[in-house]
């Protein structure tokens, strides 16, 4: 693919794309809020695979910030082959009572930004005859877990019509649907993960290598393990009351703790 940007690359799913596509000697643009922890890593990455690596600090629940990294996605000279719309936290609170201005951010980051930086690079790479973006959705797509199972819904749904629109132009577009996965995404929600079996939970490696894979055969969705996908066969055939009654809010395994107690912001 030769050049990749990657949203929220600065830990967890975002960093084993990272790594995985360096050593498939991919230059890369890495792209989060903290400058500290990206610049640590892409020197790393130098290091290690001799690729170039360009840092990109934004927080992409901020419009213009997001303007900025769709605008990288635009260029012509320095053309990227593979979007990969990573970034994305859990909100750590009910929807009632909780922060509209943290469900707002959550928007922003995991549905408008994906709308915007897959609108800068879409029409980039169908001029061009090929190209890559990668969606992270999630499992909870199929769920009914509130504001977040709605956004990774529309992750999913825009994906899969991204992907019918730029059929035949050479441009392969996937959603990934991990479920519980290794990262510092449930400490950041209030969220205590050793509740889970470890068989339950898959690694970054697993979702990463899978979705690479995906993108690059053009399927477009894919669940990288085979209990989700087991889970995924039942949740398409359950009735939505059951599916509302046994993975509705509440039911997902969060202490009830405040956003200022998570010490979380978006992006």
């Amino acid at each position: 693919m030769g050049s990749a940007l990657i949203t929220g690359a600065s830990s967890g799913i975002g960093k084993e794309f990272a790594w995985q596509l360096a050593a498939e000697r991919n230059d890369l643009v890495l792209v989060a809020r903290g400058r500290e922890r990206l610049e640590k890593l892409a020197e790393q990455i130098r290091q290690v695979a001799g690729v170039q690596v360009e840092v990109l600090v934004a927080d992409l629940s901020d419009a213009d910030a997001t303007a900025r990294v769709a605008e990288r996605l635009r260029s012509t000279t320095r053309p990227i082959g593979l979007l990969v719309n990573n970034a994305g936290f859990g909100l750590g609170q009910e929807f009632v009572g909780g922060s509209l201005k943290r469900d707002e951010e959550a928007l922003n980051v995991m549905v408008r930004a994906v709308m915007v930086l897959c609108h800068a690079a879409a029409p980039v790479m169908k001029a061009r005859g090929y190209g890559g973006i990668i969606n992270v959705a999630s499992m909870t797509a199929l769920t009914a877990q509130g504001p977040y199972s709605a956004h990774k819904a529309w992750v999913k749904t825009f994906t899969e019509g991204l992907a019918a629109e730029l059929a035949g132009t050479g441009v392969s577009v996937t959603a990934v649907l991990p479920g519980l996965t290794r990262t510092e995404f449930h400490a950041r929600s209030g969220v205590d993960s050793s509740q889970w079996p470890s068989f339950e939970i898959d690694s970054p490696v697993t979702v990463a290598n899978a979705a690479i894979d995906a993108c690059r055969h053009h399927r477009v969705l894919v669940i990288p393990s085979p209990l989700y996908r087991a889970a995924a066969v039942a949740l398409k055939w359950a009735p939505r009351w059951l599916v509302r009654k046994v993975t509705g809010p509440g039911l997902s395994g969060r202490s009830i703790v405040s956003p200022e107690t998570a010490g979380i912001k978006g992006a």
